[in-house]
């Protein structure tokens, strides 16, 4: 027999599964051009493979979802991965600069390297490895920065506005770059930097699922670990816990898994701070071999939905997903905030 817990459990992972499903339909189905469920399914069991509906649906409408399943669960990850390493409760990719880092090491790559020439007449282009890396590289850079000012302040509030302004830094950075590009380049660059899952194609997902799939894998074999490192240091190290290596590998995966999500969709934001404490509020508990698969689920709803009003609710004008992430996120925060500000009164 299951307890009260392991059942409350179960059902937020039903629910959360079915979300994603339920999401990840809708999004195929709506749009600008409409597509009837019979021509849906007709597409889907290939009958219909050569028609009009049958293209939007595999070559725009199902990358676009996939993408947004993808990356809203490598996003949420990322956050929790933060905010478990850090033992606070804003911290995540947006708030602590590190998708700022990120931002602007694409935007170098896309303004002076997107297209070169190594020999006369012999143009290479960049890859999507390639922006990976170098969105890896910028979040690196800004992680760096945010570690080192953790060793320098006391306070977690402290280290949040330490994040805030390592993300004004790089905001300004690539502002200064988009100086130096051209006109196509800053139309490319401002739809980019808006964060959207738009233009997404089935060699995007392969490359997507390359980089998630170990990274939510390696997390997954670390939820022991982090386990014992929620009970705190001392704790941890007498569980035999190697906990250099384990702060280096939380960050390294939250690193990877932010760059992705900034290195296909740009910046989104309130994503990895919102999703983790939902997520841990519907489960009933913040046990990391329960909080990993669901904050994975989590996040991908969170972008679903928010992808799906994004195309809708000014349609045929679609809006930045992060200005519906942040519609819904935001009050998130600040409930959070307002929630610790009651604890530390009690």
């Amino acid at each position: 027999m299951m307890d009260k817990r392991e059942y409350r459990c179960l059902l937020a992972y039903i629910l959360l599964a079915l979300g994603a499903l339920a999401f990840f339909i809708l999004n195929a189905c709506i749009g600008s051009v409409r597509i009837p469920l019979p021509e849906i399914a007709g597409a889907l069991t290939g009958r219909e493979s050569n028609g009009t509906s049958a293209r939007i649906l595999w070559d725009i409408r199902l990358p676009r979802a996939a993408a947004g399943f993808l990356l809203g669960g490598a996003l949420s990850l990322s956050g929790y991965l933060l905010q478990t390493f850090f033992n606070n409760p804003i911290a995540g990719p947006f708030v602590l600069g590190i998708s700022s880092g990120a931002k602007m090491a694409v935007a170098l790559v896309m303004v002076f390297f997107m297209r070169w020439q190594i020999l006369p007449g012999r143009e290479v282009r960049v890859t999507s490895a390639f922006m990976i890396l170098a969105a890896f590289l910028g979040a690196m850079l800004s992680m760096g920065f945010v570690l080192l000012m953790s060793r320098k302040v006391s306070h977690m509030s402290m280290l949040v506005v330490s994040g805030v302004m390592i993300g004004y830094i790089c905001s300004a950075v690539t502002e200064l770059v988009v100086t130096f590009a051209s006109d196509a380049q800053i139309v490319n660059l401002h739809n980019w930097s808006r964060g959207s899952f738009s233009g997404m194609t089935w060699e995007n997902v392969q490359v997507m699922a390359v980089v998630v799939a170990p990274a939510f894998a390696a997390v997954f074999l670390l939820s022991k670990p982090l386990s014992a490192y929620r009970l705190g240091e001392i704790y941890a190290r007498n569980m035999g816990v190697n906990l250099k290596f384990l702060r280096v590998c939380l960050v390294m995966l939250s690193s990877i898994l932010s760059a992705c999500v900034v290195a296909f969709a740009g910046p989104i934001s309130f994503v990895g701070i919102a999703t983790p404490h939902l997520v841990r509020k519907l489960l009933g508990t913040a046990r990391p071999l329960k909080m990993i698969p669901a904050c994975f689920l989590g996040g991908s709803v969170f972008c679903l939905l928010s992808d799906l009003l994004a195309r809708t609710l000014l349609a045929p004008t679609e809006l930045s997903i992060s200005t519906v992430t942040a519609i819904f996120g935001a009050p998130v925060v600040l409930w959070i905030m307002s929630e610790r500000r009651k604890g530390r009164a009690a």
